[in-house]
């Protein structure tokens, strides 16, 4: 009998698969298409301090390699999601939640975060540090190591819950700033968001969504995934959730192979409502095609 479990830091996922943050809402919604208590965890929608109504429309488009979105971080605010829907999600969820923070600035980060380290509900915080500093120009946190070491140790004073910092690929040393968020307390890392990217429409000759640039994903993204985890991995010692361009079981096997503990899935599941319910049921088929006993072994194996 074959081993899905796996451990992030003193958590223990019964698999490794966890939607993302974002293409999953705050899960209770998904209920009505299977039973959201197969996967081993549920990163919810982010959360900032104050409501927001996300930018203009278009925000999504798609294009042959995959998806843009500039949805905007659209949230009730943090403490409507704690009122409303993480109870929704408990009353139908048993695994382990992560709760996705987001914010402009240090103190907007700190606020957020200890609020959703108070609640019971949520095992893990993940800070998202794609987020533009509005105190220093608008640059993302995320982009240089003094920025996202600044967010780590902000959220790390206010937080006893695991703190997973998600990281951004656009930037030119990603082992560089996987280090510093170890250095300043990190429990793990969560990697990567997003890339900058654009779609234009061939007959206006303008780009489609209203912000021009986007975050892409989709299958396109995955061997850059793939490559920042394997650099990741070769420089800190915390577990790492790895995402990016993963569509099915053959995928996660990689993922967790350069180094991921676990994995986060968001654009396939956009595709198809039950991508991760299959990636689930196909996964003990492939651990057997390929001689995997435990999943927990084959962390990390690139580098051997």
């Amino acid at each position: 009998m074959s081993s899905q479990e796996v451990r992030l830091g003193d958590i223990l996922l019964n698999n490794p698969i966890i939607p993302a943050s974002g293409t999953f809402g705050f899960g209770y919604e998904m209920n009505r298409f299977y039973d959201i208590n197969l996967l081993g965890g549920i990163a919810v929608k982010a959360a900032t301090l104050q409501a927001r109504t996300g930018n203009p429309l278009p925000r999504i488009a798609e294009c042959r390699e995959g998806m843009l979105n500039a949805v905007g971080l659209q949230n009730l605010g943090v403490n409507a999601i704690i009122e409303q829907e993480l109870p929704k999600l408990r009353r139908l969820y048993r695994g382990i939640v992560i709760a996705n923070v987001a914010g402009f600035s240090l103190e907007e980060y700190k606020e957020v975060a200890s609020l959703l380290d108070a609640q019971e509900a949520v095992d893990i915080l993940e800070i998202n540090i794609s987020c533009p500093n509005v105190q220093h120009g608008g640059m993302a946190f995320g982009i240089t190591a003094q920025g996202a070491a600044s967010v780590c140790k902000a959220v790390k004073s206010v937080s006893k819950k695991p703190v997973f910092m998600k990281l951004s690929p656009n930037v030119s040393n990603i082992g560089e700033i996987a280090c510093a968020c170890e250095d300043a307390g990190a429990d793990g890392l969560t990697m990567i968001n997003t890339l900058l990217g654009m779609v234009v429409d061939p007959r206006t000759g303008k780009p489609i969504v209203s912000t021009k640039m986007a975050g892409f994903s989709g299958p396109a993204i995955k061997p850059v995934a793939l490559r920042m985890v394997y650099e990741a991995y070769s420089r800190v010692s915390i577990p790492i959730i790895g995402v990016g361009g993963l569509s099915c079981a053959q995928d996660v096997i990689e993922m967790m192979s350069v180094g991921a503990t676990a994995v986060q899935i968001g654009t396939q599941t956009l595709i198809d409502p039950w991508a991760l319910q299959k990636i689930v049921e196909e996964l003990p088929e492939v651990m057997d095609r390929y001689g995997i006993k435990s999943l927990s072994q084959i962390i990390g194996r690139s580098h051997e």
